[in-house]
């Protein structure tokens, strides 16, 4: 459309200074003469832009003009510097590619929109890789919001959290230094008197602000934390490794669900099913099912503890767990007792 076509002649100018009509056209995929009728409807509407004419000529602004051709608002400006891991664009070769565009996204916004997107940049990282040992997949963010005014806005934030393997909550005051989003998980990183820690966003109960300056450490910055907390998270050997079968017509509601706590896809025909006593009681109460048929997949998760396994029993017969032999176990009391309430008197 025209009007796209004169914002991207607009923007060529701004960053280039003058370009020759041939180049533009070719860019643009117009004729000459359609660059040229362009660049008079911008004069027309008293953008300072002419045409120089000889071997060095081109299409050229007034030097000096700039304007706000990007008519990014403050939030959107904010949203290009929430950035996604350095591991994602390694893969493709672009760390310093994403590093560049950014810095002259940083050049081309409105001054007033500078320091928002700066400190945005600071604030909020979104590293997508997985843990080497999957957390759970989240519960709602109801205080999401409130974490954000607080880190944005530079306050102490008054929490009630539940820490894992617990019913209830404890209530502690923080210094945050930001918002990360780990494979999908949102963590408040912050300090609890002075030490760092990571807080998950939906195990927050209640969250308020407090009219108190935050107390971060001098010069610290979360990225450094957030790295720091990181490797802590993937040194410790909590958690239990669970091998499970999944049908496959309840594979992706179960990764809906728990793909935050899958570690690997062992085998997508359910031929990987344990090995020695565990293998032998599968068999015998299995019989012919769907052995060999593509019917299951077997992955490897984590589960914090072992009753936390029992939310698996939310699929039924749809998942059934191969090893380790105590979350079995579990899993069979917990059955057993919700048989017996159900086949005694009502």
């Amino acid at each position: 459309m025209k009007s796209d076509r004169l914002l991207s002649i607009l923007l060529l100018l701004q960053t280039r200074g003058t370009v020759p009509a041939p180049e533009l056209a070719e860019r643009l995929e117009v004729s000459v003469r359609t660059i040229y009728r362009d660049v008079d409807a911008l004069s027309a509407a008293g953008v300072p832009v002419y045409a120089e004419r000889g071997r060095h000529g081109g299409i050229t602004l007034l030097p000096g003009y700039r304007t706000d051709v990007t008519g990014l608002t403050a939030d959107e400006s904010r949203a290009l510097f929430v950035l996604a891991a350095q591991g994602a664009h390694a893969a493709l070769g672009l760390d310093a590619a994403i590093g560049s565009a950014l810095r002259k996204v940083m050049a081309a916004l409105p001054a007033p929109h500078r320091p928002a997107a700066e400190l945005t940049s600071r604030r909020i990282l979104v590293d997508s890789s997985r843990w080497t040992r999957g957390p759970g997949s989240g519960l709602p963010l109801d205080h999401l919001g409130t974490l954000q005014d607080a880190v944005f806005a530079d306050l102490r934030v008054r929490v009630n959290y539940v820490h894992s393997g617990s019913e209830s909550g404890r209530d502690y005051t923080l210094d945050p230094y930001g918002l990360v989003s780990k494979a999908g998980v949102w963590y408040l990183v912050a300090d609890r008197d002075g030490e760092p820690k990571l807080f998950r966003a939906d195990r927050v109960r209640s969250a308020s602000l407090t009219d108190e300056a935050v107390r971060r450490r001098p010069g610290v910055e979360l990225a450094e934390v957030w790295e720091a907390l990181k490797q802590w998270v993937e040194r410790r050997t909590g958690g239990i490794d669970v091998t499970a079968r999944v049908r496959r017509d309840r594979y992706g509601r179960f990764l809906r669900l728990h793909g935050g706590a899958v570690t690997e896809i062992v085998e997508e025909d359910g031929a990987d099913r344990g090995d020695g006593a565990e293998r032998e009681a599968g068999e015998g109460r299995r019989g012919g099912d769907a052995e060999g048929t593509g019917e299951w997949v077997t992955v490897r998760l984590v589960v914090e503890e072992r009753r936390a396994a029992r939310v698996l029993l939310a699929f039924s017969d749809a998942v059934e767990v191969l090893s380790p032999p105590e979350i079995r176990e579990e899993l069979a009391r917990a059955a057993a007792a919700v048989s017996a309430l159900y086949e005694g008197p009502h």
